[in-house]
């Protein structure tokens, strides 16, 4: 059962099917992507637990796969204190849904260097708690996912405004935001880290990326990085997955400022960024993913010289989405693109990706920049 039925949901129920898994796809919309190719599909309030716990009853899964953080976490660690599997466990999931955890997890349990940072839970206490950090800053609500409500700010003038966009972009009941020091990074990095059921560890190689407005534009691998800096990635991955324990791909984030590897954040589960592996490795993120959650052997990982993808995203509001310029795309050799079957779109939401193999990383995305801006999102209404 999967609890989330986005582009990444997708991926891992087509994944799954191809194990010969039964997927039921669940999700607070109808018709969402995983839905379409799940064999069951479920509409519910995922962050109700009564509604969360009446599902899984219902269905009785052997497995729950949570693919996104709006959950009802207290719900999922009932149900795994049942007898239910929870991916990786109940308890990295409630862990990695808030900033403030991973971040207390992080820094202080397991004293891996991140950014410098600090909590407010209002506007004036946000007013004190930024200004030691020095300018700029990087404020984000608690909870939130994609990027929603995060503001880089300069001056103490800005504060407010940041405040209300983040209240704004924050998920939940939560009016907590965490201000961090903006680190003048070299490099930002994704370091899928494989958990499997011995207790043994897999690491794919880097996948660098960017972003805008918090959200994840393009990504590319293999990411350049000295292999001071991977062992110094590995060695942060491995201690906070093994940590939050269980099985499964994990997507961790690292900044690379200079000599120096920064933990970021993690997701228990396959990363944006990673779905450049659906043309890079000989394993993607989710065939990974399903075959640590099933104990199924991984022989091996290997890559391309170099692949990159890109975002697709649509400019305007509506629904009945149809896409020109499939056909241009298409035409670029050693490229795939993905079209998620959203059936709404609105101003940024990423409603497709290009993928593309190349000899180097410029090469590869300039192959993925030019599929993406050939394809165009439009909407009836």
């Amino acid at each position: 059962m999967l609890l989330g039925s986005g582009e990444l949901g997708k991926e891992v129920a087509i994944a799954a099917q191809r194990l010969g898994c039964h997927v039921i796809a669940c999700d607070r919309y109808a018709n969402a992507p995983a839905m379409q190719v799940a064999d069951q599909a479920e509409v519910l309030t995922m962050t109700d637990p009564n509604a969360l716990k009446a599902v899984v009853t219902k269905h009785q899964p052997d497995v729950l796969i949570p693919e996104i953080e709006a959950l009802a976490v207290d719900a999922l660690q009932a149900l795994e204190d049942n007898g239910i599997c929870v991916i990786p466990t109940a308890r990295a999931t409630a862990v990695t849904m808030n900033r403030d955890r991973i971040r207390d997890l992080a820094a202080g349990e397991l004293a891996l260097r991140t950014a410098r940072f600090a909590y407010a839970s209002d506007a004036q206490e946000l007013q004190r708690a930024a200004a030691p950090l020095g300018w700029p800053v990087v404020i984000k609500p608690v909870m939130s996912s994609s990027g929603k409500g995060q503001s880089v700010v300069h001056s103490a003038a800005e504060l407010d405004q940041a405040w209300e966009i983040a209240m704004a972009g924050a998920r939940g009941s939560s009016a907590q935001v965490i201000v961090e020091e903006f680190l003048n990074f070299d490099l930002e990095i994704t370091l899928l880290t494989i958990r499997q059921r011995d207790g043994t560890t897999l690491f794919c190689p880097p996948i660098g990326h960017q972003q805008a407005n918090g959200d994840y534009q393009c990504s590319w691998q293999p990411a350049p990085i000295s292999p001071s800096q991977l062992q110094q990635a590995q060695t942060m991955a491995r201690t906070v997955t093994d940590n939050l324990g269980g099985a499964g791909l994990f997507g961790v984030e690292f900044f690379l400022c200079g000599d120096e590897v920064v933990f970021s954040e993690l997701s228990p589960r396959p990363h944006d960024t990673g779905l450049v592996t659906l043309i890079s490795q000989n394993l993607s993120e989710f065939d990974l993913h399903l075959r640590a959650v099933l104990g199924l052997p991984i022989p091996s990982i290997t890559t391309a010289d170099a692949a990159a993808s890109r975002v697709i995203l649509a400019e305007s509001q509506g629904k009945h989405v149809q896409f020109s310029g499939v056909e241009q795309a298409l035409s670029e050799p050693d490229t795939k693109l993905l079209l998620f079957g959203k059936q709404e779109a609105r101003p940024g939401r990423r409603m497709g990706v290009a993928l593309a193999r190349g000899t180097d990383m410029h090469e590869a995305l300039a192959k993925a920049d030019r599929c993406a801006a050939a394809v165009k999102v439009q909407v009836k209404d």
